[in-house]
């Protein structure tokens, strides 16, 4: 499959079939994550892996509010795959504070944005690309606030490592969707040459 393809065939799925996903797709779709970009080859990522029932049974009860627990899809997914990314912060501050990065304070304030969260996401997008490209669908979604202690707790995550969200995936139930008409115009978000100007 061509990579164009696969990006248009990118979608959330949230339903799927109650069928395994393949031992060697699974390791396929860990493995190209694995080789996303990070900042200075900090690689300040850890991701749990969680493909029998049981663990993703424990996965939603850990995910579940008790206060509207219907509106969050982490309470309620039904995958037979799921993969929980996290990032790893003091990895970043720990390698730039080497001679050869200089930042030897350890300060956030060196930072404009969370490189830690931001390389971390594009592991995860690889591997939502990855499942896509293997026929799957895939779905990103957030864990509640308020439910990530009891994430961790359940999962034995270590305390520096923070989840960014979780991936779920799974052969889809869900028919073909055209959302191309929701999708907003390139000149509103692409700017040439100036912001404002437009995209060709």
């Amino acid at each position: 499959m061509e990579f164009q393809d696969v990006v248009r065939r990118r979608r959330m799925v949230r339903s799927y079939e109650d069928r395994p996903v393949p031992p060697e797709v699974v390791d396929r779709i860990v493995q190209n994550g694995l080789r996303a970009p990070s900042g200075g080859f900090s690689q300040g990522w850890g991701f749990l892996v969680l493909d029998d029932p049981a663990d993703i049974a424990r996965f939603r009860a850990a995910a579940r509010p008790d206060t509207d627990p219907d509106r969050w899809f982490a309470a309620n997914v039904e995958a037979p795959l799921l993969i929980v990314p996290h990032s790893h912060k003091d990895a970043y501050l720990d390698r730039y504070a080497e001679p050869d990065k200089g930042l030897q304070d350890r300060s956030e304030s060196s930072w404009p944005a969370p490189y830690w969260d931001i390389d971390t996401g594009m592991a995860s997008l690889l591997m939502l690309l990855t499942a896509v490209d293997s026929g799957l669908g895939a779905c990103f979604f957030g864990i509640p606030v308020d439910r990530i202690d009891t994430f961790r707790a359940e999962f034995g995550v270590p305390p520096q490592f923070s989840p960014i969200g979780a991936i779920s995936v799974g052969y889809s139930q869900e028919p073909p969707r055209d959302l191309s008409g929701r999708r907003r115009p390139t000149a509103d978000v692409v700017h040439r040459g100036r912001w404002g100007a437009p995209a060709g």
